[in-house]
């Protein structure tokens, strides 16, 4: 027998009212160097904040001067695996290579022994704010699933269960980014970031020789006399 429109009129109000719940939080935004999170969103969820220790990523920029560049990239690479850490891009005059942060200042220095260090440039990002704004927005996602899963099973109608399986099926996408997101955070908090510039040393010439030649004899005289 078909359901009156009436009857149906609570289980209708449900739906809508959970999906407003639901699509009211936002897709999270991608983090950007040397920029704060994007904040809370939920205010009942504030005083966790003081009680969650900070998490900060770290990347090391270097600009070293070699006499061969592709002899200091496989020496790099292997600086890369003695502080267990991997290659992430590797050319003819730059690397890019990840390392445990607990060995920044360590990998660090083997680099600079490679060469003559032209250029230091260490950075921080603080991302505690917005990796807390990740897990508020994926325990509401997460909550309103299992409310979702609860009106899946008592759905009567194919209209109904499409209704309900269609919202489940959003919040399932929502779910898997916001948990790729945090994974790549605690990753990258695991793993600090070295970039390498390579710069050739230059060789002098001819001229350029007897010019140095001239130089440490004029030298020598003045330091005689």
């Amino acid at each position: 027998m078909r359901k009156s429109p009436t009857l149906l009129l609570p289980f209708y109000l449900l739906i809508a009212a959970l999906s407003g719940c639901a699509s009211s939080q936002r897709a999270p935004q991608e983090p950007v160097p040397g920029r704060a999170g994007s904040g809370l969103s939920y205010e009942e969820s504030a005083p966790e904040q003081g009680r969650q220790e900070r998490k900060a990523l770290y990347f090391a920029y270097l600009t070293l001067v070699v006499e061969n560049p592709d002899s200091a990239g496989r020496q790099i690479e292997r600086i890369a695996e003695k502080y267990n850490g991997y290659v992430n891009e590797i050319g003819s005059y730059r690397a890019i290579i990840r390392v445990e942060s607990g060995q920044l200042d360590a990998a660090i220095a083997d680099i600079e022994a490679l060469g003559k260090l032209r250029r230091k440039n260490i950075l921080g990002q603080d991302v505690t704010e917005e990796y807390q704004d990740y897990q508020i927005r994926l325990e509401n996602a997460e909550k309103a699933r299992g409310r979702y899963l609860e009106l899946l099973n008592k759905a009567e109608t194919v209209e109904e269960i499409l209704k309900v399986e269609r919202e489940l099926e959003r919040l399932n996408e929502t779910i898997d980014l916001l948990k790729g997101r945090m994974a790549r955070l605690d990753h990258l908090e695991a793993f600090s970031t070295i970039s390498v510039e390579l710069q050739e040393r230059k060789k002098p010439g001819l001229l350029g020789y007897i010019g140095l030649g001239v130089y440490h004899a004029v030298k020598w005289l003045f330091v005689r006399n």
